[in-house]
């Protein structure tokens, strides 16, 4: 059996070790736990995540460290995250109420119609390593309190976050066989996907290994599949004299968390009339931000990307676009060659024939410049993708229309393109996930419904189509 270490991105300083898992021993712990879990009622399960809240709660700066430590975002940005896995619990009950309640309907001749919701049995979840807390904690919680045994593998670049928050689980009271974690990288993770002990997969990463998935499970219409994977998103300025709040918008959007958010902005389309302005305030803006450790003071506006590697494709990516005939408004820098600190670039991509249509994850953002707004729709739609999207105007009609037009599941107005809240559904279209949105939506997946026609004494009768004999 291996070893997997998690180490610092910001520092290079070794964080974390520990065993790679035996999948198959997971999954059979699981499977022979998750039925007594899921008799329960579910008042107790909600009551133990109830306990979860309070325990992470209790523990929210020893786990907001370890998020800093292991992803290299700044403590304030961690810091919110834990508060985002507390704050899931509340919505995950209320959802669990609205999307999967127990109803009965009148039906004919004295019976009732009754629907109720049933847990799949064990679900796999796959996490990433941008936000490896939250984000699979999204998937986690729903799916315990419907009553699923959960085996989760955390990223591999993010083991450390993904056994804290378990051991949060298990101190609340959900059972050890319930909830399970997979250490260890690509090779466990593939084999907890074909596993034949799962009943489905929860997914949160890259499209290339959400196709993979989904490829995989297109035999399989037995096992539930989530997929929630990333974005090329466009953000669209336009008709707004406002360039300074227009440019805070943009870099909130493209370079927050370092830009390792699914909904982060990877393309910006400006209207060509305002270009000269507001990209000369966006690129002052970017020079002020702060790239930093995670607990410097003053606080980051942003750390590094995840590691060395991360760094070396995008520093290439952007001398890529530049060969390729874009033309460099903010150079990407990297002060330190020894870590994956980045500064964030901004290059204008217009007069490239072939934009590339792919997610590049990280702070790298790409401008085009067009003359009108339907063209500019048109531009922000030329993506496989379907995440998010948003306009920046002071203009409600154009709104109106980009709203119509825009192809992607979160449309924002004078907001970011990230920031989702867990209080609605989150997911997109197009390789951006397979129409399985998450968030408050989670409860959807995590329980299949179940109709039952009931009468308590049996009537029948057979009018039509009988002999005399």
């Amino acid at each position: 059996m291996g070893e997997l270490i998690s180490y610092e991105p910001a520092t290079g300083a070794e964080l974390w070790r520990g065993a790679t898992s035996d999948v198959d021993l997971e999954v059979a712990t699981a499977r022979d736990g998750w039925v007594t879990w899921a008799a329960r009622p579910v008042t107790f399960r909600i009551e133990t995540m109830r306990r979860f809240a309070n325990v992470v709660r209790q523990r929210t700066d020893a786990f907001a460290d370890v998020i800093a430590r292991e992803t290299g975002k700044p403590l304030w940005e961690a810091r919110t995250e834990v508060d985002s896995v507390i704050a899931k619990v509340d919505i995950s009950v209320s959802a669990y109420a609205e999307r999967t309640a127990q109803r009965r309907m009148d039906a004919p001749m004295g019976s009732r119609m009754a629907l109720r919701h049933k847990p799949h049995g064990v679900l796999a979840v796959l996490g990433p390593y941008n936000f490896p807390a939250h984000l699979p904690n999204g998937h986690i919680v729903p799916a315990l309190i419907a009553g699923n045994a959960v085996v989760f593998k955390p990223s591999e670049k993010t083991p450390a976050t993904g056994v804290f928050l378990c051991e949060c689980l298990h101190a609340a009271g959900v059972p050890e066989e319930c909830m399970r974690v997979v250490i260890g990288g690509p090779d466990e993770g593939r084999k907890l996907a074909a596993h034949d002990g799962i009943d489905g997969l929860l997914f949160t990463g890259s499209a290339r290994t959400g196709l993979a998935l989904n490829r995989a499970f297109a035999e399989k219409p037995e096992k539930i599949l989530a997929l929630e994977m990333g974005g090329n998103n466009p953000i669209v300025v336009w008709d707004t004299p406002d360039v300074a709040t227009a440019a805070v918008l943009v870099a909130q959007s493209a370079f927050t968390t370092a830009g390792q958010r699914c909904t982060a902005a990877r393309r910006l389309i400006v209207q060509e009339t305002l270009a000269e302005a507001f990209l000369a305030e966006l690129n002052r803006l970017a020079g002020r931000l702060i790239v930093g450790r995670p607990h410097d003071d003053p606080q980051p506006f942003m750390g590094p990307v995840i590691d060395n590697e991360a760094a070396d494709g995008l520093t290439e990516s952007f001398l890529a676009l530049m060969m390729r005939g874009g033309r460099p408004i903010r150079h990407m820098a990297r002060p330190d060659p020894e870590r994956p600190m980045l500064t964030p670039g901004i290059i204008d991509v217009t007069e490239l024939p072939d934009r590339p249509d792919i997610e590049l994850f990280g702070p790298l953002l790409q401008v085009i410049r067009v003359d009108d707004f339907d063209a500019a729709i048109a531009e922000a739609n030329n993506t496989r993708y379907g995440l998010s999207a948003s306009l920046v105007s002071q203009t409600p009609i154009l709104y109106d229309r980009f709203w119509a037009g825009a192809r992607a599941g979160i449309v924002n107005w004078n907001k970011p393109t990230n920031g989702a809240s867990s209080s609605a559904p989150f997911g997109g279209i197009g390789w951006s996930g397979n129409h399985r949105p998450s968030a408050y939506y989670a409860a959807d997946y995590c329980a299949y419904p179940v109709v039952s026609n009931e009468a308590e004494a049996a009537r029948a009768s057979i009018g039509i189509g009988l002999s005399d004999a």
